[in-house]
């Protein structure tokens, strides 16, 4: 069974790509707890984080490193959060969330949110992680998983 992430990884259903590398790419949330709620998610489908070989977690938790102090200098909050649930999507997945409170880490919080404001979100993602050196790993189309 293809899961949604391999949809929105193959182009066949719309995404909006912060990162992209031979491992994982990273894309918006349409149900964000705060502007700024990305997946980083590998493009192999592992149903389960413990799944993911070691090397492969590691190559995500970097990556969300990496996403998060983008997200702390793109939204101006004092940490980046992250949580790695899984239920709603048998695919491997770590939500990395600007954080201004503990609430905002509350996947139950979460809300639907405008395509104005996932693209006006994304665009300042990517424009931090381009500031901060990661020109290789933002997609030239924030609409493909696309390697740069």
């Amino acid at each position: 069974m293809t899961t949604v992430f391999e949809k929105i990884i193959s182009g066949e259903w719309a995404g909006r790509f912060v990162w992209a590398d031979e491992v994982c790419v990273a894309f918006a949330t349409i149900e964000p707890t705060a502007p700024g709620h990305v997946l980083v998610v590998p493009r192999e489908p592992y149903p389960k984080w413990t799944d993911a070989p070691t090397d492969v977690a590691s190559h995500l938790m970097r990556v969300a490193r990496i996403i998060g102090l983008a997200q702390e200098k793109a939204f101006g909050v004092p940490r980046a959060g992250l949580v790695i649930a899984g239920f709603e999507v048998p695919h491997t997945h770590l939500h990395v969330i600007p954080l201004r409170t503990e609430a905002d880490v509350l996947l139950s919080n979460a809300a639907q949110a405008s395509a104005e404001e996932l693209d006006e979100a994304m665009l300042r993602l990517r424009e931090a992680l381009l500031a901060q050196g990661h020109t290789a790993h933002v997609p030239e189309d924030m609409g493909s998983a696309a390697r740069a």
